[in-house]
């Protein structure tokens, strides 16, 4: 008895349905992207009930004759593709001549389209796949799709969806993505009777990001431009300062030849440029857009069109990577920050989910109570320098072209570095210093034979969790090469043999127990393969707590050996190492004027 039969039209557009329309958002994307393909120049989206109700995608676009429409609801009907070669050749975000069926083969679905020239439009009925009516239509030009009902015949999806308000999340974020890459087209958004989102054309994509996300996040974007000549791609875009960065993805877009795309070799090119510039489990906001020839990609991977394949990823994770930190660099070594900046490397900021940016650890401010809290003692005890340092004025030899000599004037609350310079008054923090001088030489190490390390007289063993042990040995090659030896003895037991010399003062087994808990903290405790720059940042972190600097000899080389770093101007996880208040800011506060 035969078993395989050929499925129903209409089941098989139900089935191809489960990949392309998962929820209410990829009917939204699927809609605009057509929308766009066709030309339009303003696009509205009215969702009711989180888009279960209803989804009505508007645009202005080129329209479609009679003819074209009824095709267009027919499975593998498509406009983009005559040949097999020409999907090597794509430069329009639809093609595959599937999103029309299997959303309309899972909702009621109405098609209302109208050419230029055209005398009258034609309207479209398709009910859960049936096609129920062609008729004629007085719409202006341009296209309008209605989907009410959404998976009302495919109960089994339905019940796996989101709250409203979820749901119309993922609608919103789909429009801000299409907003951002295509800032030429106007867009609406609508929610029931209330208006989300308005968006007019704008010439300069600046503008319509600024429009999206806030001047108080644009205030601390950098631009970025890369080029690769052999590979003929192109990257540019924004990314953040250092000091800005927040605990999730979601300021973070990527798009390949304005489509937008998940790349895991661009989330790689990002951790890679900011290792050591911000803290550990925060995230860089970017707005990064990647010119490639079509030939050189796949975008033909999934029916979402969001994952992508290149030819070789690496050239374009390296290409972003060193665009990315050379922009920084340039960025951050342009000045000293000052309190008059308002300069974003200073302050260590959090978004929330509204995308408006918080100071998390304002630095300022502690500073200046610092400040206060020692001018306030008559005794001035948090100075440790006596009257004869001050008059000695230790000289710091700073390399040419970083800034100008400065005075060390003495050390406040044990903490700080008080330096007096050309422009005013700066604060060093003598822990952060030493971290960032730790991290860069760490990094050299690596690259060249490795760290030194201290040999301990009689090795030391450490037990851990099973978890905790499976971290250390995924990583003990490249924590040798940072001068920590360890090797397994016995179950879930490492034994330490040497300590990086910068810790050589550290008790062993402490160390080992703190690091280790520094490499698992925050999210999932299973084991994973660290970055190099992870780890020097990790290490360089807990070996700032032992051998500080201390006597004038040692205070003025942890100053110089500071401003021959590459970045001296935040420490390994994008905190600053210094503050600057200007000879106007301090005459401001002390209520008189520069001269007087």
């Amino acid at each position: 008895m035969r078993k395989i039969h050929i499925m129903p039209d209409t089941l098989a557009s139900q089935v191809a349905a489960g990949e392309v329309v998962e929820r209410p958002a990829s009917v939204v994307k699927e809609l605009i992207e057509n929308s766009i393909d066709a030309g339009a120049s303003r696009i509205q989206v009215d969702v009711e009930r989180g888009g279960l109700a209803l989804i009505k995608v508007a645009d202005d676009g080129t329209g479609m004759c009679r003819e074209d429409a009824i095709l267009a609801v027919e499975r593998h009907a498509t406009s983009k593709l005559r040949k097999a070669s020409d999907l090597s050749q794509l430069s329009t975000y639809g093609f595959r001549g599937e999103a029309l069926p299997s959303i309309a083969s899972v909702s009621r679905f109405r098609l209302v389209s109208c050419e230029m020239n055209a005398l009258v439009g034609t309207e479209i009925l398709v009910d859960g796949g049936k096609l129920k009516d062609v008729g004629d239509s007085g719409n202006p030009p341009g296209t309008q799709v209605e989907i009410r009902d959404l998976f009302f015949n495919v109960p089994a999806r339905r019940k796996f969806l989101r709250a409203q308000a979820t749901e119309f999340g993922h609608i919103e974020e789909v429009v801000r993505v299409a907003a951002i890459v295509r800032p030429e087209i106007a867009f609406t958004l609508r929610h029931g009777d209330r208006e989300v989102i308005r968006l007019a054309r704008t010439s300069r994509q600046i503008d319509r990001i600024a429009d999206l996300v806030g001047l108080q996040v644009i205030e601390h974007l950098i631009e970025f431009d890369g080029h690769d000549a052999d590979s003929n791609i192109h990257v540019a875009g924004w990314i953040s300062e250092p000091g800005f960065s927040r605990r999730n993805r979601r300021l973070q877009y990527s798009f390949l030849n304005s489509r937008p795309i998940d790349s895991p070799a661009v989330g790689f090119a990002l951790k890679d440029a900011y290792s050591g510039l911000i803290e550990r489990g925060s995230f860089p906001a970017a707005f990064l857009f990647i010119e490639a020839d079509p030939a050189s990609i796949d975008v033909n991977v999934h029916p979402t069109k969001r994952e992508v394949r290149f030819s070789d990823s690496r050239i374009v994770q390296r290409l972003v990577s060193t665009s990315v930190e050379h922009s920084i660099t340039r960025k951050i070594n342009r000045n000293i920050p000052s309190s008059d900046d308002l300069n974003p490397v200073m302050p260590q900021y959090s978004v929330d989910a509204n995308g408006s940016g918080s100071s998390a650890v304002n630095v300022l401010s502690g500073a200046q109570d610092v400040i206060r809290e020692a001018y306030e003692d008559s005794n001035i005890k948090g100075i440790s320098s006596s009257t004869g340092d001050i008059e000695r004025q230790l000289e710091v030899n700073f390399p040419p072209g970083k800034t100008n000599p400065h005075k060390i004037l003495g050390l406040l609350g044990g903490r700080y570095l008080v330096i007096e310079g050309d422009v005013g008054l700066v604060l060093l923090h003598r822990r952060a210093a030493h971290e960032r001088i730790l991290y860069e030489e760490g990094l050299k190490a690596i690259e060249s034979k490795g760290a030194s390390s201290q040999s301990l007289l009689v090795p030391v063993t450490v037990s851990l969790s099973a978890q905790d042990f499976q971290v250390v040995m995924e990583n003990s090659e490249i924590l040798t090469k940072l001068g920590l030896r360890v090797e397994p003895f016995g179950e879930n037991t490492i034994k330490v043999d040497a300590l990086p010399a910068s810790c050589s003062d550290a008790d062993p087994a402490a160390f080992v127990t703190a690091l280790t808990s520094e490499l698992c903290e925050g999210g999932s405790r299973s084991a994973k393969r660290f970055s190099e720059k992870d780890l020097v940042a990790i290490i360089s972190n807990r070996a700032a707590r032992y051998s500080e600097a201390k006597s004038s000899d040692e205070l003025n080389a942890l100053v110089s050996r500071l401003m021959e770093c590459d970045m001296p101007y935040c420490d390994a996880r994008g905190r600053p190492t210094m503050i600057q208040f200007s000879a106007q800011e301090l005459a401001r506060r002390f209520g008189a004027t520069s001269s007087k």
